[in-house]
């Protein structure tokens, strides 16, 4: 797939490398967050609706999410090196880091301050996830199914997988196979 020549896209395969390694470091308890906000705020590389696609596929590939985010974003633009080269971004600095970390939690791990302190970053991912949630909740004016529809399936996943303790994949084929069987009808009777 070859990218828009009318908006931002990166400048070389260097700059694919390095925004998807700050991004990685960043994202410690989830990178989605991140990812919207640079790749789509700040970057303009996606558009809002481009990226709440791209992740709902990213989603449903094995594998990380936002690895396979990185790999859709890299290939988009330079193919299979970028594709190899937004993998590497995403692992190079991040992997040293983990390594280095887990040293140093082997070292202090029960220490109270780090017990406390990594209490404190859980937190913060929790609020960092759900913030961009909401922000991306503006994509849904787009979609064939609407607002509504699209609030009743969110609502059903969150009781599924937070209250019944459903497991995610079972929560995925179902409601996502719903809205997709939704949506073909809608789309089919629109033409």
């Amino acid at each position: 797939m070859t990218a828009p020549s009318a908006r931002p896209q990166p400048e070389s395969l260097k700059d694919l490398f390095f925004s998807f390694t700050l991004l990685a470091i960043q994202g410690f308890g989830g990178v989605l967050a991140y990812m919207e906000r640079e790749l789509v705020e700040r970057k303009k590389w996606l558009t809002r609706a481009e990226f709440v696609e791209e992740w709902a596929v990213a989603r449903t590939m094995p594998g990380p999410p936002a690895l396979n985010l990185s790999i859709m974003v890299g290939s988009r633009y330079f193919g299979l090196r970028g594709a190899i080269v937004s993998v590497a971004g995403m692992f190079f600095l991040p992997s040293f880091t983990i390594a280095l970390m887990a040293l140093a939690y082997a070292r202090f791990g029960a220490d109270p301050h780090v017990i406390d302190a990594l209490r404190g970053m859980g937190a913060v991912a929790a609020g960092l996830f759900i913030a961009t949630g909401l922000k991306l909740l503006t994509a849904l004016k787009t979609n064939p199914l609407g607002v509504p529809v699209c609030l009743v399936l969110a609502c059903l996943s969150f009781v599924g997988v937070a209250l019944l303790h459903w497991r995610l994949v079972y929560v995925m084929l179902g409601l996502g196979g719903l809205g997709y069987v939704l949506t073909f009808i809608k789309l089919r009777g629109k033409s």
